[in-house]
Formats: structure tokens, sequence, C-alpha cells
């Protein structure tokens, strides 16, 4: 008995540790994984939406925690999953070309081997980065593709090569290869608790014990099965008993003790195409035939092989006689065969024709065979006659694809490729054409695709050949259909009408080339193309289908995937107006909000222009949101609800509002930036989820007592949410996008995780209701659909309800679950109520009239509403309608204020609560309803459309809206906030105003007319109609308003006499409608606005224009001014007024405040007048098409300060950011660059050394042989040894030893105290080190494989001494050489976790939450990304663009896990982790005068959420919340570096950039509040004191500065102690050690020599030259150094006094080398100008040049004496090494002469001895400095890479093996050995550092 999981084609499949749980990959464009159970066939989880092309392979873990899985895109990317959750848990590239295999290694946890074309590697998991190290073949083994692998313990890993050897592995090492294990390549390996099986191309079975040392062989060839060619391609060892899957599709099992009888388990078709099928007329069998040349028949019943056998040629097609004896075969090659059922011999063979024969038939009497093929023609031959050939159908013009007979014999239809269906006369083959004779047909079978029978199998609208075989079931009267796509569907037969309904069931891969019912039509045979299966399905008739429902409705008999058809029925019901509508309505916006940032971009640059005219101030006055009216009904349902409370809680434009009835005020929630369109309240009832339109649209969960947000989703829904549920328990929230396929996702909103995401289907989700029992079911709701989902791990499974016979599918409007788990109820457009059991319809109740929009479940019933405006309640199984509400006016209750628009309005939602209905309807009001019967109105507002007019009463606080929506309103603004009055117009109205006196309202209305109403009762007083376009704006003359103004689209302004009713004057002359008017306060001038941005002036009452110079339109008093033009106003608008427009605006009664409004939705406040553009504005959102009308109450300027408003600032930087500062902007600008890419840092040129032809020498060039043994002298030594006596012992290894070097120069807040002061770490290069201040020892941290930025250290006592560095890295890809951050233990250096992040270009920031399990950083991509994560799963929680200039720092308040602030250029932002969201606010500076945003570049806290952050121009803001409150002017003298916040007492450490003074210091201790501070001087001797970080201990500051030195400062006696200290600019290009002690001398670019002491651990002696130094050498008896300057001079200096010797400057440019000749005479000195010059040191400190050296063809690199000082080896920038004769300077060019030379030292890396340090991927970058130890075995180098080789000496072979180092940055400028080869000293170029590493010795 076989069960099946249908999903799609696998290419791979993985079983879970435990054997029951199994993942099966699939291939196609966007692949999944299924996890599923092999008992229940029910998918437990989906992976998807990361691999392209396919899967290629799949492998688990130990415990069955995680998944990997291997993609076949061009990466081959690898991926780990935590499969239950559906989660990434990491990703990476795993190889150029194709992995074959790849394995977790089981004894030894986050280790996996993955294998493939030429390669193996190994990988390590930490965190959320997949490492790998590739496997080294080495000498052992040859390298090749690797197929297969197994783990063994003890790190050693068994793999299959293609060429039969298994190679062993221990580490990432080959150690040994067992060859020959098969003969040809090993397809599969398998690992068990007795050993290893292996399977190979030659077919045998090898099981092996734990060592692999062979037990035994099984060859499957020589077995009774076998057959030659047999290759096995899996095997699976357990007990014993043997798995053995073959190549030809076969799967075997093996019992140990009888090895030659293997047992066939399953087998099938193997390659090519599967085209024939026949079934048996009498007995349960079917035929196959392939391109195999097999021919199979299969018995139903049993489902296994009754026989096999091999043909010639491949098989097409089959069919059986009637009589079941013969079966026919045709062949590709035009031929057919007959064989015998019984033994399968051959009774005749026969070819007549050259094409391949696709379908043959016999005739129901038995007595013909039709055979069709592809050469368009059907030959008939007689059975009788031996298959004699008599007749033929001539008559298609393509091939035969289908042919059936007639009942009687007589008739033959067939179908060819064009489509035609012909009829012929049997036997003789003569075509029928008339119509009369074949209506009476009976056909025997019908396989036919085309015909009027089955029309309904083709779509509506297509006329594609892609179904390839049908065949039909008489008696069922139904028939099935196989097409292209691998689907199998059912239909009715006959179907007439195209695009009938059917089911359909998936299981095959590509197309299905046949199917055919079996002979007792209980079975139906279906064959695949290419993936060679048989599938046989069970037919399961009508009527069974009705007795199963009552028997078992779990096992629904919904058997495979079946899907109904989505085609339209004929019996559609009519859709509702109101559904019709709400699905049409698009959210696409023309501008996002979230566009602006991009916008504002833009402006920067126009912005330039108009930066001369001083920006005023943003005025002090504020407005704040007051009241809404409205409530969004028109097109949203259920999204109105009752909080714990009691209070309402609904949404309106983009605010959520919510509503004390009982004092009749509002709170709003503002965190939307646009419309809300969703609403859901938590279980709870404390909580609601809002989802809103937008690009990337969010959804926020916040809570209704505090309106705080509590958690933001986003990341998935494009456009915006149409629907929001919460789960029963509360914990999950669904949601539904109004994307194109509707894309439903489920969240855990508190983590803010996306838990799964499906596509829903094509038409809208009108709403969406979850309820989560056990089976976490999903109902959504959507035209003409009804859809039940289920949610398995990492993907929701969708089943679409079964309507079955009893009604058909309406459009569901709402639905809800019953108090039983099985049963749902969902209302439908045309007022029925179904009833749902599992996914079956049950029964169908009728409720309203029209459609029922919302219902709501209560403990003993339902409450239903419906666009009849009634509400209803039921009992719990809606057999009985217990009561009914009619929503009239005159069930108002007395004392409710405000008026019902109209009776029975749509009921769009409902609630219940409280003993109260609540109902929301489409006009915008929301009602409550008693359950006794009276209605109080709570809410009202405009329905749809735009809401245009606006007037506010002269003297009342009252006003009159008017909108799209055809009504007129008058509302209250005072306390009772309600509608006083309603009146419908017969048109949409734009524009309205209320007379002067207030007793009369005019109302311009759309079509052109406009009516004036008595505004008390909105009767007509008079009405006119003289414009055929919308009147746009209408308005009073002020005073006695005598005269009227009317503005229409039609560009003109008509002016009427109030009192006479008559049109006394028109204005003319405007090129565009009018958008604006108002009166001056005489009421004779006119000002008018229009759409061409025209500003116009006419004179009443005649309306004559004028013209009039715009300074005198600011004296004329204007009685109103809503103009939004004009030289007053120039300031509204933004630089770019493209984008968006102003569309309205208003001035105070003062004169002094201008607010303004626009199609953003903001509301905007101006200082008027308002001349300079771009100015600082208070911002508040809202307005618009959303129907609501708000209120804002307006503040004067003293009231503010007592109540913070939300308002945001406008987004224009100030152009002054305080100052600039040189180290400021170095770190701003400075470009980090990425070893992996790093070029040559000399101006090298030429053809490198290993690419150089080498020259035959002398002899070679002669031809002679050298005798072997040659009398010659031997060949004396390369380099002068010194320690001869001893033995000499080679170097194997490097440590590094010590660092000196810390990197101040553009890092921050990198110095940290740990263990209470013991230790201190810190960074330079890419190492991360932790120094002890009692023994100066330091310990490294050396997983980083580039420089490290930035480092933070946790302060949660749970996690002590874990530190977190980042790094510079390429672009995001996630492969190893991408930006991350390490985790780690300063104390025993082990990782904890490492994060790839995509923040390109490396990580500038990163600090550690309150409780140390979160960690935040901060990217250097043009972004600027913020991201958090939860750094111990390695997994992301939250990422956001932080802001478009440079972030220099972020951190957590230390109180805090969701808290952070980012300082940057022009930035200070502060921001809260909700959810998996980043919510930001600005600093608001308005509140103090003058304040401008600054550059920020360091921040700390305080109590009480006070905030301080340090500027470019040494002041400290102070900031409460997101408020400035004040500013401590000068903290420091220059930019404020540096803040630390002492977490035990509070106080605070700043550092900064002074001059060192009496009274000031570059490090202040101030105290909590930032208001005393005490100075630190540092007597470091510079001019500057530049401090870069600061950290406080127990009574100790520890001080990091720019200059390279980290000092302790103590906080009593202010003493200063230098702990470490570096060179503070690079390159560090001079380097010398001392002849006999552990000392060296350094030189660098910073004008420093500095002298250290290795076995002391520090520096101990500096001298400033004043210029920058290139060279430096000790003499060789160690009393002199000399030093070489980069202007050409070069200074002699005792060692003893450090008294300059003698100074000299002979050449202009860089001295590049300075030497000392063994015998202390000669100084060679060797400059940039192509010049070696010669001195003789004996004459005295004159130094005048006794020579030089000429024609040397480059600069000079590295020069060598020889060790009897009469020689000198010149390297060159020229790739060229020259020997010149010391101290003549003439070069020496006989090779002998030269190979015969000993050299004292050699540094030189060109020379025929080093070519084997020149790396194969030195194309850009060199090979910049080499050392030969003073044993003259071992060779040093480095390079542009950062690396340190270690090589033997001489190394002639090209790419000599080597060991490497890492640590230093790009550029390696120079490296030497100390004196007796205790260690190697590297001096960095970019990272300023020296490293001395311990040479350690091969032991004797």
């Amino acid at each position: 008995m076989q069960k099946y999981f249908i999903s799609f084609f696998f290419g791979s499949l993985a079983l879970h540790p435990e054997r029951v749980l199994v993942a099966t990959g699939q291939v196609g464009k966007e692949p999944y994984i299924c996890v599923w159970d092999s008992y229940t066939v029910q998918t437990v989880s989906v992976l998807k939406d990361v691999h392209t092309h396919g899967i290629a392979c799949l492998a688990f873990d130990l415990d069955g925690q995680r998944l990997v899985s291997v993609g076949l895109d061009s990466k081959n990317t690898v991926c780990v999953w935590d499969w239950r959750k559906g989660k990434l848990l990491s990703m990476a590239p795993g190889h150029t070309d194709r992995i074959f295999d790849i394995s977790w290694d089981l004894y030894q946890p986050n280790k996996l081997v993955s294998c493939g074309v030429k390669h193996i590697k190994f990988w390590s998991l930490c965190g959320n980065s997949l490492t790998p190290k590739r496997g080294v073949f080495g000498k052992t083994g040859d390298l090749q593709t690797i197929l297969c692998l197994a783990c063994a313990r003890d790190e050693v890993t068994y793999s299959g090569a293609l060429n039969g050897d298994i190679y062993v592995w221990k580490g990432i090492n080959l150690v040994r290869t067992i060859q020959g294990a098969h003969a040809a390549g090993i397809f599969s390996m398998n690992a068990c608790e007795e050993g290893f099986a292996t399977g190979g191309r030659d077919g045998c079975v090898r099981l092996w014990d734990l060592n692999f040392k062979p037990i035994t062989v099984i060859d499957l060839r020589e077995t009774d099965q076998g057959y030659k060619g047999l290759s096995v391609r899996s095997v699976c060892w357990r007990g014993d008993h043997i798995l053995v899957g073959t190549q030809d599709s076969e799967i075997f099992e093996i019992v140990v003790h009888e090895r030659n009888k293997p047992f066939l388990i399953m087998q099938g078709h193997c390659e090519g195409e599967l085209w024939a099928l026949a079934v048996h007329p009498t007995k349960p069998l079917a035929m196959t035939g392939s391109d195999d040349r097999s021919v199979r028949i299969w018995s139903l019943i049993d489902h296994a092989l009754i026989a096999r056998c091999n043909m010639e040629e491949p098989i097409r097609c089959a069919a059986v006689s009637t009589d079941g004896i013969h079966l026919a075969l045709g062949m590709k090659d035009g031929s057919f065969t007959v064989l015998r059922v019984r033994d399968m011999t051959e009774v005749v063979h026969i070819k007549d024709r050259k094409e391949a024969i696709h379908e043959l038939k016999y005739s129901p009497d038995g007595n013909f065979l039709a055979v069709g093929s592809n050469d368009s023609s059907v030959d008939i031959y007689g059975v009788v006659q031996r298959y004699k050939k008599v007749g033929e159908c001539i008559g298609s013009l393509s091939f035969i694809t289908h042919m059936d007979w007639s009942s009687d014999s007589k008739y033959l239809q067939t179908n060819d490729g064009n489509g035609k269906r012909l009829f012929y006369r049997m036997p003789s083959g003569k075509e029928v054409t008339n119509k009369e004779e074949l209506k009476g047909i009976q056909w025997a079978s019908w396989t036919c695709v085309s015909g009027l029978e089955v029309n309904g199998i083709w779509p509506k609208y297509s006329d594609i050949n892609d179904i390839n075989s049908v065949d039909a079931n008489f008696i069922g009267q139904v028939m099935v259909t196989a097409d292209d796509y691998g689907i199998v569907k059912l239909f009715r037969y006959p179907c007439l009408r195209k695009g009938a309904k059917f089911k359909k069931y998936l299981g095959h891969s590509a197309h299905v080339t046949n199917v055919r019912w079996s002979h007792d039509h209980q079975w139906v045979v279906s064959i695949g193309g290419a993936d060679h299966s048989v599938f046989q399905w069970k037919f399961v008739p009508d009527r069974k289908l009705k007795d199963t429902l009552h028997i078992a409705p779990q096992e629904s008999l919904v058997d495979s995937n079946s899907d109904e058809s989505d085609s339209d029925q004929s019996d559609v019901p009519e859709l509702d107006s109101e559904i019709e509508q709400e699905t049409q309505i698009t959210y696409r916006r023309q501008v996002y909000k979230e566009d602006l940032p991009q916008l504002k971009e833009q402006c920067k640059e126009k912005r330039k222009s108009a930066a001369s005219k001083r920006r005023e101030r943003a005025p002090g006055n504020s407005i704040r949101l007051h009241f809404v009216h409205g409530y969004r009904g028109y097109d949203c349902r259920s999204n109105l609800f009752y909080t714990q409370t009691g209070e309402i809680v609904y949404h309106v434009a983009a605010v959520g509002v919510v509503y004390n009835c009982q004092q009749n005020t509002q709170r709003f929630y503002l965190g939307h930036d646009d419309d809300i369109l969703c609403l859901a309240i938590h279980p709870l009832k404390d909580y609601v989820a809002t989802g809103q339109v937008g690009r990337d649209s969010s959804i926020h969960i916040w809570d209704t007592e505090t309106i705080k947000p509590l958690s933001v989703l986003k990341g998935y829904h494009q456009y915006g949410v149409c629907a929001v549920d919460f789960s029963a328990d509360g914990k999950r929230l669904a949601s539904v996008g109004i994307d194109d396929n509707h894309t439903i996702v489920l969240w855990d909103w508190k983590k803010g995780e996306k838990l799964s995401a499906v596509s829903g289907r094509k038409k809208k989700d009108l709403l969406l209701w979850v309820w989560f029992y056990t089976s976490c079911t999903i109902v959504p709701s959507r035209c003409l659909m009804t859809c039940f989902w289920s949610e398995p791990g990492g993907g929701l499974i969708g089943r679409k309800g079964c309507i079955g016979a009893l009604g058909r599918t309406d459009t569901m409007m709402c639905a809800v679950y019953g108090w039983t788990e099985e049963m749902a109820f969902s209302g439908t457009s045309t007022g029925d109520v179904c009833i749902w059991r599992d996914v079956f319809l049950i029964k169908t109740v009728k409720a309203h009239d029209g459609p029922v929009f919302s219902m709501h479940a209560l403990e003993k019933g339902f409450v239903t509403g419906g666009k009849d405006g009634v509400v209803a309640l039921w009992d719990d199984t809606f057999e009985r309608c217990l009561k009914t509400y009619a929503i009239k006016r005159a069930a108002l209750a007395p004392g409710s204020k405000g008026l019902l628009l109209e009776d029975n309005p749509s009921i769009r939602a409902i609630s219940l609560g409280h003993g109260h209905i609540l109902v929301g309807t489409k006009n915008g009001e929301i009602l409550e309803v008693d359950k006794s019967g009276p209605i109080t109105l709570l809410v009202q507002g405009h329905m749809e459309g735009e809401v245009w007019g606006l007037a506010t009463h002269p003297h009342l606080p009252i006003c009159a809206t008017v909108s799209d929506d055809k009504t007129l309103r008058i509302w209250d603004l005072s306390p009772s906030h309600c509608m006083l009055a309603v009146r419908k117009l017969k048109k949409g109205g734009r524009c309205c105003c209320f007379s002067p006196d207030g007793k009369a309202l005019a109302v311009g209305l759309n079509d052109g007319s406009f009516l004036i109403v008595n505004a008390d009762t909105l009767e007509d007083l008079v009405s006119f109609q003289h414009r055929k376009d919308v009147i746009s704006e209408i308005r009073f003359s002020p005073g006695a308003g005598k005269y009227l103004a009317v503005a229409s689209c039609d560009n003109f302004v008509d002016i009427y006499n109030v009192m006479s009713s008559k049109r006394v004057g028109i204005c003319k002359g405007a090129s565009s409608y009018i958008t604006h008017m108002d009166w001056d306060i005489r009421g004779k001038l006119l000002q008018v606005n229009t759409g061409a941005k025209e500003q116009l002036f006419f004179e009443a009452p005649r309306g004559k224009k004028q013209t009039i110079p715009s300074l005198e339109v600011e004296k004329i008093g204007w009685a109103s001014w809503t103009s939004v033009l004009g030289s007053c106003c120039e300031g509204i608008w933004p630089i770019i007024g493209e984008v968006t427009d102003v569309t309205a605006s208003c001035l105070t009664s003062d004169s002094k405040v201008l607010a303004t409004g626009d199609d953003f939705g903001f509301v905007k406040l101006f200082r008027y007048p308002a001349k300079v553009s771009n100015f600082q504005l208070g911002k508040f959102d809202l307005c618009g098409a959303d129907t609501s009308l708000m209120l804002w109450t307006y503040e004067m300027e003293g009231h503010r300060d007592s109540r913070q408003c939300d308002s945001e600032e406008s987004d224009l930087d100030s152009e002054e950011d305080g100052g600039y500062d040189s180290d400021v902007t170095r770190e701003n600008e400075i470009n980090y660059t990425i070893k992996a890419l790093s070029t040559n840092i000399r101006p090298m040129f030429g053809i490198k050394p290993h690419l150089q032809q080498k020259e035959p020498t002398l002899d070679e060039r002669q031809g002679v042989v050298r005798p072997p043994v040659s009398r010659a002298l031997p060949q004396p030594e390369k380099l002068q040894t010194n320690n001869v006596g001893k033995k000499k012992r080679p170097i194997e290894d490097l440590i590094l030893e010590l660092a000196f070097g810390y990197r101040g120069k553009d890092c921050r807040n990198n110095v940290h105290y740990l263990n209470d002061g013991a230790d201190v770490i810190y960074h330079t290069a890419s190492i991360g080190i932790l120094y002890n201040v009692a023994t100066g020892s330091q310990s490294f941290y050396q997983e980083h494989n580039d420089d490290i930025l930035c480092l933070t250290v946790n302060q949660h006592p749970k996690f002590t001494n874990i530190v977190a560095t980042g790094q510079v890295g390429d672009s995001a890809d996630m492969s190893a050489t991408a930006p991350s951050i390490h985790v780690w233990d300063a104390m025993n250096k082990q990782t904890l976790s490492v994060l790839r992040c995509y923040h390109s270009k490396g990580v500038c920031s990163v600090s550690f939450s309150a409780t140390g399990k979160l960690l935040l950083s901060v990217g250097l991509d043009p972004e600027h990304t913020i991201t958090i994560w939860k750094w111990q799963e390695g997994a992301k929680i939250a990422s956001r663009a932080g802001h478009n200039q440079r972030i220099f720092v972020a951190e957590f308040r230390p109180d805090s896990d969701t808290q952070f602030v980012s300082v940057g250029v022009k930035h200070v932002r502060f921001w809260t982790l909700a959810g998996r969201a980043l919510l930001s606010k600005k600093g608001l500076l308005s509140s103090i005068e003058d304040a401008r945003m600054q550059t920020m570049l360091s921040v700390a806290f305080g109590a009480n959420n006070l905030t301080f952050t340090g500027t470019i121009s040494g002041d400290v803001c102070v900031w409460k919340d997101h408020v400035l409150i004040r500013i401590v002017a000068k903290a420091h003298n220059g930019p404020v570096f540096t803040m630390y916040t002492t977490l035990r007492d509070g106080l605070i450490v700043t550092g900064g950039k002074e001059r060192p003074s009496k009274e000031g210091g570059a490090v202040k201790l101030w105290d909590q509040e930032l208001k005393r501070c005490r100075a630190f001087r540092l007597e470091t001797g510079q001019m500057t004191d530049c401090v870069r970080s600061v950290c406080r201990g127990k009574g100790k500051i520890l001080v990091g500065t720019r200059n390279a030195e980290i000092i302790e400062v103590g906080e009593k006696n202010a003493a200063c102690n230098i702990l470490i200290n570096g060179h503070m600019d690079g390159p560090i290009w001079g380097l010398a050690t001392h002849p006999s002690r552990d000392f060296f001398l350094s030189a660098a670019e910073d004008g420093t020599v500095r002298l250290w002491d290795i076995a002391e651990k520090k520096m101990l002696n500096k001298v400033s030259l004043g210029h920058a130094a290139r060279t430096v050498c000790y003499s060789p008896e160690g009393d002199m150094v000399a030093i070489g300057m980069k202007n050409g001079e070069f200074i002699i200096l005792l060692v003893t006094s450090l008294k300059i010797w003698g100074k000299k400057r002979d050449r202009r440019s860089a001295i590049q080398d300075i030497r000392f000749s063994p015998d202390s005479r000669y100084l060679a000195v060797g400059s940039s100008e192509n010049a070696v010059d010669f001195y003789d040191l004996t004459l005295g400190p004159t130094l005048n040049r006794i020579s030089y050296c000429k024609d040397i063809p480059s600069f000079v690199i590295q020069m060598d004496f020889s060790a009897d000082s009469s020689y000198l080896q010149v390297s060159t920038g020229s790739y060229k090494r020259q020997v010149y004769e010391v101290p003549s300077g003439k070069q020496l060019v006989d090779q002998a002469v030269i190979d015969r030379i000993t050299w004292a030292t050699w540094t030189s890396v060109l020379g025929d001895e080093v070519i084997g340090i020149w790396s194969r991927h030195a194309e850009k970058a060199d090979v910049n400095c080499a050392c030969v130890s003073h044993s003259g075995i071992n060779l040093v180098t480095g390079d542009d890479f950062g690396m340190v080789k270690l090589f033997d000496f001489p190394c002639p072979e090209k790419f000599a093996k080597h060991k490497r180092f890492l640590g230093h940055s790009a550029h390696l400028t120079n490296i030497r050995f100390t004196s007796g080869d205790r260690y190697v000293v590297s001096a960095g170029g970019d990272d300023c550092s020296l490293f001395v590493w311990k040479c350690v010795h091969m032991p004797h």
C-alpha cells in the first residue's frame, strides 16, 4: 500500500532523524521545500522565497531542528532553516559550480560538509553566518569531483569520488584514499550504526565497517533481477536490510543473508518520454510503453508489475484487442508490432510508414485495427487476415492525434494536430462529409479532444492545443482529461459549453501524456511524459460523496489537492452596487508619503540658489488635533469596537480614534502616515491593530489606553492592508494585502515575525476573519469564493469550500466561526447566511434583503447587519431570528445629538458589548443601539468622495461643509461636537460660504449651479445656474455682504448683487480654472488664484481686471487670505512645486499665522508674511479624500510649553551645521578599503616577476652539458649566517605576541575597561586586543578577516566580558567578504556569534541593549541602515534606513531594550523598536530660540528620558524625550567627539578636541544633569589634544586619542599614565631591528621615529623630526641610526645621546631605503630619483657623496650589501633587480659572478631565489617587502592584502607553498627578523600598527 504526498516535481529529499518526517525540494521558477509527515501525508511546513531554479540537496541535522538546503541557482546558495518556524537562519553562496551533496556533521554541532564539482567544503555555522573552508587535496589525491559524503566521529569525513575512489578527510585535509572502492563513480553513501554502505555506477553495493574496512560486496548485475548497465543511484542500510535505488527507476530491497535475491519493491520506466497506455478490456490490467523501449503490464489491484518485455524501438502508443488476446504497439520509426498478451511473443511486425505511429485502436467487433501515424494518414488492417492492409484514410493535413470507432465498427473519427475533426467510413477509409449521416452515430469510446460533446474541456477564450488526452466514462457520465501542465481534470460528459466546471488533481510534474479509464470504470490511469511515472486514481462517484459526508468529515474526499475550477458559472447572482464599488476602489497613489525623502533630496540641489535669503523660524504657535468628525464606512467594514473601558475605537483618514461617549472627547493614534483601511481588536479588548495604505504598508498594534504603539509589522504587503484579525488567543495576527494576489500573512505580532504567507486569489478579499482553534483555520471570504486556510509551519495551505449541490457560489461578504470548531458561518451578497462544516456547505438561511455586510458572534447566538439597514439577532444555529432593530430617525433616543442622514442606512460594521450593539453605517455614522430599542448617534461624517467645501460662521462656533456625497452639513465646533443639520443636494458640492451676518449660506455645486440657503433651516432662498462646470469657490463681500462672487472651473468669476439677486459683473482673463478668491475689506477688490498659478485682481462690481504691483498687495487690507500665491506666501511652497500641491490656506484674524493644507495630507503653520522659500514649519498630518472633518485647537505662543504637541519640524536642514572640523570631515568622508579589493601601494610598473621569461644562462645557450660531479668550488651560501656552530632549525609558525597601535584617527568609542579596570579592550587593524594593565601583556581576537571599525562591551552582568566588533566589507552578498559583526568572549576569545549583515561597505557603530540580548548596528551604506539583532540566535529583528548622511553613533538607552538614539551629520533621531519595526522621531529644536541642527557626534543619557548629544561646535544639547530643552554652550572648545554614561552613578564623561590650557581640558567629568564639570589635562605634549574615546572605571578614566595613545587618568590626582602608544599617521615605511638586542625602530609619515622594546612591551623613546620619515637603519654595531626623509634629506643620530651626528640633503624626492655596509664604512642612500648615493663615513660628519649608481631603471625599493661590502643589490619599481659594485657604482652584469655573491642581508622581493613569493592573485597588488631570517632558511613577506607569509628560502619554484598570517589591514609596508630570529616585526600601511610575531622553531 502506498500513500502519496502530492506537491510538485521533487529534486531532492531528506529524512528526519526520527524517521517520520520527510523534506522534499522541488524544481521550478519559485521552488519550495515541503516538510511532511510520512504517516499522515500531511504537510508540516513549507519553506520558500529564497531559492531560485530549484533545490539540489537537503539534509536535517542530528536533532532534526534545522534543515539545510542547496539551490540550483548560479551561486548554488546554501541555506539553513529553522523549518518548524519557516525561518531562514543563514544563507551563503555555496560554490561557483554544482553541489551534489551536503550533510550535517552528526558528531559536532553547527558544522556541515558540502561537495560537488571539483571541490569539498567544510562549513561552520555561527550566529547567522556560514563560513566555508575548502578541503585541501594536497598531494594525497587528485582534485576531482566529489559525488557523495558521510561524516564520522573525530572530524573524519568520507567522500565518494567520480573515479570510484573513497577520499578520507580529517578536519579539512585529505589524509588517505581508498583506491578503487568502485569501478566507476560512487553515487551514494549512507552511514548507520554498523558502518557505511556505498553504491556506484558499476552496479555494486559495498558495505564497510566504521573504520571503512570492507565487509562485503553485493553486485546487483549478477543477481536474478540484474541486467547489464544497472547503475546504483542511492543506498540505505539498516540492520540486515539494504534499500537500493537504480538509474532505471527501480527500488530493490536486499536482505543480507540472501544477497543474490534482491526483492523488487518499486519500478517504473526510465529515460525518454512515456506516451503509450492501454487498458485491458476485461481484466484490471494496464499496459504502458515508453521511449526506453520496454513494455510493461501492471496489475491495477495489487499495483505490481506483472510482465516486462524489451522491444527494438521506442514505443509511442498501445492498444489491446477487444478479446484481450493481442497487444498492438506503435513505434517511433513508423512500424507497429502485435504481441500476444499471455506470453509476450510477437505475432506480426509491419512497417508501412516512415514517421512515428501516434495512435492505434482496435474496432469494437475486433475485426480491424486502425493505425494513425505522423504522416497524417490512418491505415486500416484486417485482424483476421493476419493484419493485411485493407484501407487507408487520407484527408488530414497534419499528424493524427486521436481516433475513435463507432459502436457498430462502421465509422472512425479522427483528430489531427490542426485541431480538425474528420469522419471516415470503414473499412474502406472514405471520408464522410454529410452531416445527416453522422447524427445518429453511437461512439464506442471517446478519446477525441475536439467535438461538440467535449467543448467544455477547453477554456473559454483560448485556442491552444495543450490537452493531450481525453477518455469518457459513458456510464458515470464523466470524462477525464490530461494536459501539458501536469494536471488531471474531471468533467461531466457530455459538456457542451466552453469553460465548464471541473475538478483538478495534481501529481504529475510536467505534461501528462495519456489517461484512460479501467474496464470497470473504477480507476483512472494516467502517465507522465518526463516524469516516467504511472499514476492510478480511484474514482468516487457522486452518490458516494453524499454518503461519505455523514460518515467521516475528517477524511474529506477532496482527495488530492483537488481544486474547483475558477471559471464563472452560468448562474452567478447579480452584484450589489456597493460591493461592486468596494471591489473597484484602488488604493494606489500617484505619489506616496514614502517618496518624501527622495523628493527632499531633489530639493537640496534646487535649494542652493535660494539659500541667499535668511530663513525664518517656524511660528511659536501650534495647533493640536482636537476632534474628528467622520467614520470610514463607505469602503470598510467591521471596523468599530468597544474597548475594555467601554470607549469606542474606530478609524477615519490616517487616525485611529478612541472616543469616550460620556465625556464626548476623542484621543488619537497618529502613528500612521496614510489612510487606515482596517481595524481589529484584541480578544482582551485592550489592543487594536490597524492596517494602512502605502507602498510598503504597515500594520500598527497599539494600546487604546496609552495610545502607544506596541508593534509595527511591515515588509510584506504592497500598496496596503485591507483586512486584519487577531487569533482567539491573541498571540497571532492575520492580515490580507491589496496587492494583485491579495497575500495573506500570519504574524507573531509581539515579536514582529512573519510566521507564514501565501497569496490569496486574484479577486479582492473583502474581509478576513480569523479564529484559531488547534487547527488554526482562517476563513477569508472573497468574491465568488470561500477559502479555508490552515497553517502548518512556515506555509499557509488553503482549501476551497466545497459548495456541493446545495447552492451557487455567491460573493462572501463576512464570516464568523461558531462555537464548535468545525462550524463556520458566512454572509453573502444576496442576503443569505451560509453554514459550513469543515469545508462543506451544509445549508443557507435568508437573513436580509440585500447583502449581509457584518456579523458578530455572541455566546449564545449571532447578530447580523445588512444593506437594508436592519440589525438582526439570531440564535446559535441560525434557526430563528430573535429580534430585529431598524435604524430609523424615529427610533433615535430623545436626547441624542445630531441627525440621521436617511432611514435604514446600509450597515457596514457591528459589534457588541456593555449591553449595547454598536453599529457603523455607510454614511459615516456610528450609532449605539440599546437592547431595548432606542438608538443613540455617536459620531458622524461625510460618506465618500472628497470634502472640498468648508466655511466657518462669522461669529458662532459652527462650520458648514459640503462634499461629493451630495450633502450639506452644519457642525457644532464647541463642546457637543455634533452635526446640527444636514440637507441632501441634487449634486455634489465643492464650496460654501456664510454671509457676513451669518444668516445666509451660499453653496456652489458640481454642475455649475449654486444656491443660497437659510443658514438655520437650510431651506432654499435662491438658486442660479449660469455655468456648466464645477463651481470652485464662492465668497460674500465683507461688511454688509452686498456682493457674492462665484468662481467656476470655466475660468470665470461671476459677481451677483445679493439683494436684487441679479448678476452684475463677470471677471474675465483667467487662463485656467479658479482655485481661490479673497475680497479686500472695502468689498471693492477681488483677489483670484487660478490653476495656472496666476494671481489676478478684479474690481467689483463690474469685474474690470486690475494690475497691482506685489509690494502694494501686502498693504491692501484683505478681509480674508486664502490665496496660496503671491510674494506674501512664497515660503509655503516647497522647492519642488511640481510634486505636491498646496490646496488650501487660511490666515488667522490677527494676520500673524498662516495655516496651509496640501495634497500629501499635511496641515502646516507658517508666520505671515512668508517670504523666503522653504522655511521651517510645524507639520501636522491629515486631510483629503478621507471624508473626515478634523478640528485642531490653536494654541497661542505663551501657552505652548505646558504640553508638547506631536508636530514634526520641517524637513529641510539648515545650511549651517555648526562649523567645520578636519577630524570630523576625515571620519565622514573616509573611504574604507577592503583587503580583497586592495591595489598596490607603490606606483610599480612592468611585468611581475612570476610572469617574466627567464633568460637562459651562458652554458645553456652554448649547449654545454656539465658533468654531474663538478670539480669547481662548491657554490657559496646565498646569505651570510651568524649562528654557524648551531644546527639550524627552520621556523614553522608565527604567533602574534604584541601589537603597537590603536585605531583612533577615524574610529571612536572603542576603548573600554573590562574586569573592573584590570584589563583594557581596544582594536587596531583587524584584531581585537585585550591589554592587561598590570603586566602589559596582550591577547588577541583574530577571527575578523578585515578591518574592525567599531567595538562595544555588553554591560549586563549576565554577559560579562562579551564584546561586539564590526568590520568593513564588500557588498552585502552574505559571502565571506561581506561586512560582519562578531560577538565574542574577551577572556577566552571564543566567537559566540557572527552576524553577516547587509550594511554594504561596513559597520560603523554597534551597541548592546540594557538586557544585553539585542545588538544594534549602523552601516556605512548610502542609506546608513540601522539594524537590530538578537545576537545569540543570529536573527535580524528589524532594519531601517537611518539617514541620507553619515550616522556616527547609535546607542541604546542604558535602561531600555527598545529605545535608542542615533546621531550624525545634521541628524539626531530618537528611535523605538516596536515588534519588528523601527519608529523614529526627529529631534525638535524649535522650542529654543535660534537653535539649529548641527552635526552631532556623540550621545549620552540621563535619568527621566534625558539625552545629551555632543556637537561639532563644542556645545552639548540636552533633550527631554525628543525635544531640545537646553544647550550647554561650549562644553569643549572643539568638537565633542565622545561621551560616556557611567551606569553606577550616572556621571558623564565627555571628550573633545582642545588646546591644553590652565582651566580647560580635553576630558571633562560632569554631574548627572551636565551642570557642573571638572576638567582633566592630558600631558601628552601635543599642540592640541583630540580625544576620540572615553570610558570610566573605578576612580579612573580611560582615554583614547587621535594620536593613537591610550591614557589612564586618575580622578583624584588627575595623573596621566600612558598605557599604549602608536604612530598616529601611516604608512609606517621605515623599520629596523637592532643587531643584537630585541629592540626595533620605526619611522612613519607622522614625522616621528620611535624605539620599541619587545621584552618590556612598550615604547622606549620617540624623536619628532618635523618631516615625514621614510626609512631607518641601524649601523652594524648598533651605535648609530640613519634616517631617510620624504623630502630627500637624511640624518645620522648617535643612539646613546640621540644627538645628530650629521645630516645632508642631496636629493629632492623621498629617500626609499638607507643602508650601512657590513664593515661600517659606507652608507648607501637609495631615492625615488632612480639613484643610489654612496657616502664614506670614515671621512667624518661632513657626509660628502663619493659616487653614485647610474642607469637604475626606476625608483629604488630595497637595497642589500654583500657580506664583504663590495657589492650592492638594488630592487627597483620596474620589477628588475640589479647588482652594483661598491663604491664605484658600476653595474655588474656577469650572471656567473652574481650567482656566487654571499649577501649580508636579503630584503629584496625580486630575484630568482624568491620568485616563489609572488602569488597567482597579484594582478592588482604587490608583494611589498621581504626579509630572510638570519639563519638563511626562512623568508617572510608582506603584501598589499595585509598578509604576512612564511616561506622556505630560497624558493625558486613559482607559487611556492607557504603559511599565511592575517591581522594587518591592507598594505604591509615593511617586515624584519629581530636578532637571533626570535621575532618578526611587521609594519602596517593603513593601520599605522606594528605587529610583533613570535617565531616557533621546529624541534630538533
